[in-house]
């Protein structure tokens, strides 16, 4: 019975990672209500010493969008005039994710540190991007996306609104995970190539050619995620595993 159950839950993890339906990261006990009850709030920014503001973007398909900017509060204006760094979460997880270390040891600090001017994203979906100018997030509809629709919209939406923000035309960009999906994806479509001035992917995906694992590859196959779709299962919410 326990090695069923353990295969079971491989198979629901394995839908999801091939984004065959909506993606979810972070549960929220509720809707974000406003920017203010964002990351800016979390313990290890307010002590950190460095400034950070909250914004929210909407999506030409109406999702609203998240991000937080984390500058030098020490830095000088002229100083916080450098190229922006956008950050960009991977898959099961929001922004938060880069600062569940140490501030000595949590990327978005340590740039800031160093006098960079940080965003970090959050796709739709998570704790901090739940909102939808007409759609709430308990209804099947608004989870109806893929991660298509994070790199036809959220991508180039957070891409657009850092440069318009801090009058930069190009940035630098890091993505984790899924945050590399998107910009691949992107790229490939010979989208969003000239905004930056370099692009650092950590565990990029692009394709599943190189599984070693049957029984992953026989997920990806079989789509799973389809399947699971047909069943009535909008939201994925991964504290269940």
């Amino acid at each position: 019975m326990s090695f069923f159950i353990s295969w079971m839950k491989t198979r629901i993890v394995i839908a999801s990672i091939i984004f065959v339906f909506p993606i979810y990261a972070s549960r929220s006990s509720g809707e974000i209500t406003s920017p203010v009850d964002g990351i800016c709030q979390a313990d290890i920014v307010k002590t950190s010493g460095h400034q950070c503001q909250e914004f929210e973007v909407k999506t030409e398909d109406g999702y609203i969008l998240s991000l937080q900017r984390i500058t030098n509060g020490s830095a000088t204006t002229s100083e916080l005039r450098r190229i922006p760094v956008l950050i960009q979460h991977g898959l099961f997880m929001d922004g938060m994710s880069w600062m569940l270390n140490s501030p000595e040891e949590s990327l978005p600090l340590i740039l800031a540190g160093e006098g960079y001017d940080v965003w970090i994203g959050n796709i739709r979906g998570t704790k901090w991007s739940r909102r939808h100018e007409r759609l709430s997030s308990s209804s099947k509809e608004y989870w109806n996306w893929s991660w298509d629709e994070l790199k036809e919209y959220d991508f180039p939406t957070t891409v657009e609104f850092v440069s318009a923000q801090t009058g930069q035309p190009k940035i630098h960009y890091i993505g984790h995970s899924l945050g590399t999906l998107v910009a691949i994806a992107s790229f490939s479509e010979g989208k969003m190539v000239k905004k930056f001035l370099s692009t650092v992917l950590l565990s990029p995906i692009g394709y599943l050619d190189h599984m070693t694992s049957p029984l992953i590859a026989f997920a990806a196959k079989a789509f799973v995620g389809d399947a699971m779709k047909l069943m009535g299962m909008a939201e994925f919410n991964p504290k269940i595993m």
